[in-house]
């Protein structure tokens, strides 16, 4: 007996941020997505339970980068689409360079083109993706107390050089930076308040910081619109927090910074943000490793 029904796509597994499969954060990888529908796509999110997965399809005409090292990727979390996501890029760019070698690659998402380099030292893969050009916007008071208030943060126990702001580098994040590394460790909210906050500011992630050094900074991101009460390592939020940090003075122009991630949730990772003067796009990179 034969049957006309699909075949199902491999359905792959890395995680971003981190050299081990134990650290950094999950992502769900199909590497061709030509037969899925959107409801296809949001099932196998769904199913994976990751914070995102990426599916890759052929690059749209006039999208630039080498026959074969372009395409079109988009982004669904357990509950819906998103117009960007770091970790799932850095995990498909890692996956690829696993079949097709190191290099440059080009991919088409909903905000816009983000090149990825992808390099290979001593078995570990490395990708590091240039964001699109960020911007910073104010937040309401109003918004900001809503935002501490589903927290559960005292406005006392945030770190007063450090305004919040929302921030997008190919999607929006609140930056809410914590005065000490103790209270970044309690993070205790309430799930549905924060998620309709985010829902109306058209937030993907709260991010939430702690300045260890002048370079070196802890992080963490509630992502509840997602489905998820926290992400493990946010690449776009971690582009959004560079912009940020460069626009409003508390880095240097030109600097590299190193963020940490994920040890409060058992799943350390670490993520370098590299700010170039003259360029106000943001660089994110890590390295990334299959799960078996």
């Amino acid at each position: 007996m034969t049957t006309n029904a699909p075949q199902q796509p491999e359905v792959l597994r890395y995680t971003a941020f981190s050299s081990t499969a134990d650290g950094g954060n999950p992502a769900g990888v199909v590497l061709d997505a030509s037969g899925l529908d959107d409801n296809d796509m949001l099932a196998i999110a769904a199913d994976l339970g990751y914070s995102e997965s990426a599916f890759l399809t052929a690059p749209p005409e006039g999208l630039s980068g080498q026959a074969g090292r372009a395409y079109t990727i988009r982004y669904f979390s357990p509950k819906a689409e998103v117009p960007f996501c770091g970790h799932a890029t850095v995990a498909t760019a890692v996956a690829l360079a696993e079949r097709i070698g190191s290099g440059e690659l080009v991919f088409a998402t909903r905000a816009g083109t983000v090149p990825v380099e992808v390099t290979e030292e001593g078995g570990t893969i490395r990708a590091t993706l240039t964001s699109v050009e960020p911007h910073i916007e104010e937040i309401g008071d109003a918004d900001l107390a809503e935002a501490l208030a589903a927290l559960d943060w005292p406005a006392a126990d945030l770190d007063p050089a450090f305004p919040p702001r929302v921030a997008f580098a190919g999607a929006r994040h609140l930056v809410l930076a914590a005065a000490t590394r103790a209270r970044l460790a309690v993070l205790r909210y309430d799930f549905t308040r924060l998620e309709a906050l985010m829902h109306r500011l058209d937030l993907t992630t709260v991010q939430l910081v702690w300045r260890e050094s002048p370079t070196v900074f802890h992080v963490r991101d509630p992502f509840p619109v997602g489905g998820v009460v926290e992400d493990p390592a946010t690449g776009a939020a971690a582009a959004a927090f560079g912009a940020y940090a460069r626009e409003l003075g508390l880095v240097e122009e030109d600097v590299v910074l190193t963020l940490h991630q994920g040890a409060d949730l058992g799943r350390p990772g670490e993520l370098t943000v590299t700010l170039r003067a003259g360029d106000p796009r943001v660089r994110v990179g890590g390295a990334g490793t299959r799960i078996v």
